[in-house]
């Protein structure tokens, strides 16, 4: 019988798969049986595709029997917030109207590539409808609940992508994030999360949200099988027109070469400023593991953030404007209203706003002249309660849903790479740090990322409900 701690990551599971102290079948099947049973108390799953599971994991036993290798994530499971399409799978992006839709005729390019890298897909993953959702407490499929305290939020909408992880279920996940859509759960969830550089990983096969700042990336709980999936999903694609042709640049191995050189920096000002005293202290411990003293301050990020609020809101509102005027009943409210009132926004304001981006990305590469990595808090509270609607910020009551991006909206703005650092250390619930760095930077991140881990400054438990 394999051990959970066989289970633990990928790295491990895939190492076990190929030397075969284990089948491809043997770990899914323990994985399908915590799918299943932690179903009535997570809600991390929607779809739990357990026959095609099964026969990938029979055709990577077939290639380790041949002697063949299957590849990097042998044998290992994963599954995607449920905007990615599964072939013969109805891709239902958190909403009820797509439930209409005919089953995806193939698989999105990044599960594609996952899958031909050994790993193997369990299934779909609770979401916020249509994206439009920072706590992932679905109208329609129900909260899923977050692992370190079945009373709060996994965040999102990206929730059932962290919350899985953060429990065990599996691995590796996909989500997607447009304004921190990967980073809020990570950091509700306590696990690792990355999003790329804007472009850098195909798109292709996932319901988009707002097309100018839409990525998608892992969630893990370890540095290396965070770097793991994010090599094997690289590369170009003719299917997403964002999608760089950069040749792939691989990071697994470099992430053991330490800081070195790298210069790393605090960002003050906006980022110091709002939000519980513990994401601050999350920040100042990380800051300290690495030695850093020196602060840096962008400018305008206030305004960078209400820009990519109104662009959210515009692009958004467009791309649901037919289901709007057609089926606006079918919409959780809640995403309803604020579609409504994107799509309602003066085309004038999108304009000034894209021309504001083009100056802000200025100001952000002048900053990256001097510094390589960046440190700030990705939310400003640790998980909220479940249905909870205000949280208190500097004496404040802000509404819950719209303001857990305050620090991560800014900096997707601009399609930095980002890195969900978790820190436990500084408060009951967890929390993450943003590692930030130029377009294309992701190895320093991930460097970064790995000496934290190795100090145990940054690491991620799991936390078993079943």
């Amino acid at each position: 019988m394999i051990s959970s701690l066989e289970l633990d990551t990928a790295a491990v599971i895939a190492d076990g798969v190929r030397s075969r102290r284990f089948s491809a079948v043997e770990v899914v099947r323990a994985a399908l049986s915590r799918a299943y049973a932690s179903h009535s108390t997570l809600n991390a799953f929607t779809r739990i595709t357990s026959e095609r599971a099964f026969a990938e994991a029979a055709r990577v036993d077939r290639l380790v029997a041949a002697g063949r290798d299957p590849g990097p994530l042998a044998g290992v499971p994963f599954a995607v917030k449920n905007l990615f399409d599964l072939a013969g799978v109805v891709t239902v992006a958190g909403s009820r109207i797509h439930r209409d839709q005919p089953a995806a005729a193939m698989d999105a390019t990044a599960v594609a590539r996952l899958c031909s890298a050994g790993a193997i897909c369990l299934g779909a993953l609770n979401m916020g409808e249509y994206a439009y959702d920072f706590v992932t407490d679905n109208a329609h499929d129900g909260p899923t609940r977050n692992p370190r305290d079945l009373l709060r939020s996994a965040g999102g909408s990206s929730g059932g992508s962290g919350a899985a992880v953060a429990a065990g279920l599996v691995p590796l996940t996909l989500g997607t994030d447009t304004n921190g859509s990967i980073r809020v759960p990570a950091s509700f969830c306590g696990v690792w999360g990355l999003k790329p550089t804007y472009g850098r990983l195909s798109r292709a096969g996932s319901i988009p949200f707002v097309e100018s700042l839409d990525h998608i990336g892992p969630l893990a709980r370890t540095v290396t099988d965070l770097a793991l999936a994010y090599d094997v999903m690289q590369g170009p694609d003719p299917r997403d027109a964002a999608c760089t042709r950069r040749s792939p640049e691989p990071c697994l191995s470099l992430i053991e070469e330490g800081i070195g050189d790298l210069r790393v920096a605090v960002l003050g000002g906006y980022f110091s400023r709002g939000g519980d005293p513990q994401v601050h202290a999350a920040v100042m411990s990380v800051a300290g593991a690495l030695g850093v003293t020196r602060v840096v301050e962008l400018p305008a990020v206030a305004e960078a953030r209400g820009a990519a609020y109104l662009m959210t809101a515009s692009e958004g509102g467009q791309f649901h404007l037919d289901r709007l005027r057609t089926r606006a009943s079918d919409f959780d409210p809640a995403s309803r209203d604020r579609l409504r009132a994107g799509a309602l926004l003066p085309a004038a304001w999108y304009l000034h706003a894209q021309r504001f981006r083009a100056w802000w990305r200025e100001q952000v590469r002048e900053i990256f002249q001097t510094v390589d990595v960046l440190l700030a808090p990705a939310t400003p509270v640790p998980a909220t309660l479940i249905g909870q609607e205000m949280m208190m910020i500097d004496g404040k009551g802000l509404p819950v849903r719209p303001n857990l991006g305050l620090f991560t909206q800014p900096l997707s703005f601009v399609g930095l790479p980002v890195v969900a650092a978790p820190v436990f250390s500084c408060g009951a619930l967890p929390t993450a740090v943003q590692l930030v760095a130029a377009p294309w930077r992701e190895e320093a991140l991930l460097r970064v990322a790995r000496a934290l881990e190795r100090a145990e400054v940054c690491v991620s438990p799991v936390s078993p409900v079943v």
